[in-house]
């Protein structure tokens, strides 16, 4: 396969598997750590009206689902890469870095959890991913 067709491919197929890493906790975090009450977890609107009765632990589902998520879709870009693993790992990260800017111009969350969420969840996972595919 044409490397730069396979770096392509690496890219888009860690955004769709961390993607995919991602929505799968946000689904599944209300059972692990369940809202407040009267909070409706798809309707942005309810999360905006809301916001002010979650508690710090209301916080720890979504950003294992950003960290998490970054860090196996930045994996499966650094192990399907043709070559420069690492810059392909970290433009996964820096992509979902955007939408997690995003997220946080929508979302009235806590300066700590936005803060915590923007520095650690994005570029660092994504180093870490490629680091543990340790490919060259």
């Amino acid at each position: 396969m044409n490397p730069i067709l396979r770096n392509i491919l690496a890219v888009v197929g860690g955004l769709i598997i961390g993607s995919v890493v991602n929505m799968g906790i946000v689904t599944f975090s209300d059972s692990v750590v369940p809202l407040p009450e009267g909070v409706i977890p798809g309707d942005m609107e309810s999360l905006k009206a809301n916001m002010h009765r979650f508690r710090p632990i209301n916080f720890v589902m979504p950003f294992l689902a950003h960290a998490l998520g970054t860090l196996v879709g930045a994996m499966a870009a650094a192990a399907i890469a043709a070559s420069h693993p690492m810059k392909l790992a970290l433009l996964v990260g820096f992509l979902f870095s955007i939408g997690g800017v995003m997220m946080v111009m929508a979302l009235p969350s806590p300066f700590w959890f936005n803060a915590l969420d923007l520095i650690v969840a994005y570029i660092p996972m994504a180093w870490l991913g490629a680091k543990l595919v340790g490919k060259k």
